[in-house]
């Protein structure tokens, strides 16, 4: 059930707090469902009303699956989600811990239960966590490299092509 609130009153650093938190803290999990859940006071294109969960997806999707043919507002899925995720990296491309996002914040597989959360994780880490103040203090970024980086050679890796990604600053969150 949909929480009736005010989307735009969120504070997306507790939000942020509350998704880090989710795997160990029960009050972390019930802060995080109550804010997806919430409605935006926007309507879905079938005309149902769009929660919080529905508009971070479909932010996820313009902003990270380009390549999977979604139509604009249409919300990424478990799959879209999980075919993006192993293409995140945290100032340029590398697997290790520092630099690969999945892994920094230990998501070793995306599925159905954390889908929603892991999009969630990486708009608000984008809005309002580290990696906002790394683009603000040391101008790193979030990175978005080739499909298929597990199976590329070290050589292909070096030589992919990434763009970075940002928020729009000001406007609707």
């Amino acid at each position: 059930m949909a929480l009736v609130g005010n989307a735009k009153d969120i504070n997306v650093r507790e939000f942020y707090d509350a998704i880090v938190d989710f795997a160990h803290d029960e009050k972390a999990q019930d802060k995080y469902y109550s804010i997806m859940d919430m409605l935006t006071g926007r309507k879905n294109k079938d005309g149902s009303d769009e929660t919080v969960r529905d508009r971070i997806l479909k932010a996820y999707a313009m902003l990270f699956c380009e390549d999977a043919g979604l139509e604009p507002g249409e919300c990424a899925g478990v799959d879209e989600v999980a075919d993006t995720a192993d293409r995140l990296y945290i100032g340029g491309t590398g697997y290790d811990p520092e630099h690969w996002y999945r892994m920094k914040y230990h998501f070793p597989v995306i599925d159905d239960d954390n889908y929603d959360r892991f999009a969630a994780l990486v708009l608000s880490d984008m809005n309002s966590g580290p990696l906002h103040e790394a683009a603000l203090n040391d101008g790193e970024t979030l990175v978005v490299g080739e499909p298929d980086p597990l199976h590329m050679t070290p050589e292909q890796r070096r030589n992919q092509t990434v763009r970075s990604v940002g928020l729009p600053t000001g406007g609707d969150q």
